[in-house]
């Protein structure tokens, strides 16, 4: 047994709590899985991680699903693009280290963070329409960038596909919270074709996390539903700001 198990448990309930609600759960989970478990490579947490997150995503989708209306014309091609962008993210990374775009990523989130806390009303309303030609497009560039950024780098994609939901199909922060969950999953499950061929992966411990971070995103639905946009908004914004500050960091140090 692994009595790692024992610290980790809690943490990936937390996660998936957080993952459900608003997306950032890696956040969380990767720094502890580091820190509990430094006889792991990189590539075995991510294993941990990936496979866990799958099985607590499954559940969030599952309960947004039966929950609210979702644009299903447009999830689907993202999350497809996604997919690809997510394999080929964790392919690149055999060959070169991700700490190369972190500038980049900072940059981005810092707009991001920026936009929406000077923009109150910023995903407060639904004022989405039926998808054309041109937001197909739009969601399939979108997912493959997202994908490739969660299979490079991984923490905040959640985050991230929020932000690019409101922002580029003006949904409301709960409905966009429901889509990210859907195109999340892909990109997770995506990661598992290279990770599972290749061994990297301890079920004995993922397979309990995921468990765990199941029944935290069975919780975290029920939050977001019942807080709402408002609600939402706040936790999004102090997740993108602890993941700038955390970037912010590790290139400092």
């Amino acid at each position: 047994m692994h009595y790692e198990l024992y610290l980790l448990l809690p943490v990936a309930f937390i996660a998936g709590i957080i993952n459900a609600a608003v997306g950032g759960g890696g956040l969380i989970t990767i720094p502890t899985f580091y820190s509990t478990l430094p006889h792991f490579t990189p590539a075995q947490i991510m294993g941990i991680d990936k496979l866990s997150s799958v099985m607590g995503h499954l559940m969030s989708v599952r309960q947004f699903m039966t929950r609210l209306r979702l644009p299903w014309q447009l999830i689907l091609p993202t999350a497809a693009s996604a997919v690809v962008g997510a394999y080929s993210g964790i392919r690149l990374l055999d060959f070169m280290p991700s700490a190369w775009m972190r500038p980049i990523v900072i940059v981005v989130l810092a707009v991001m963070v920026a936009y929406t806390w000077f923009k109150p009303q910023f995903g407060h309303h639904d004022t989405s329409q039926p998808p054309t030609r041109a937001d197909l497009i739009k969601g399939v560039c979108l997912g493959f960038a997202i994908g490739f950024y969660d299979g490079f780098i991984g923490p905040g994609t959640g985050s991230f596909l929020l932000f690019l939901f409101i922002r580029f199909f003006h949904f409301d922060f709960l409905r966009a919270t429901a889509c990210a969950k859907v195109v999340n999953f892909g990109t997770n499950f995506a990661t598992l074709f290279f990770l599972i061929p290749h061994g990297l992966i301890d079920y004995g411990l993922a397979i309990p996390l995921g468990i765990a971070a199941i029944s935290g995103s069975f919780i975290g639905v029920q939050i977001a539903l019942k807080g709402g946009n408002q609600w939402i908004r706040r936790l999004f914004l102090l997740l993108a700001c602890s993941l700038l500050i955390k970037l912010l960091w590790e290139t400092i140090h």
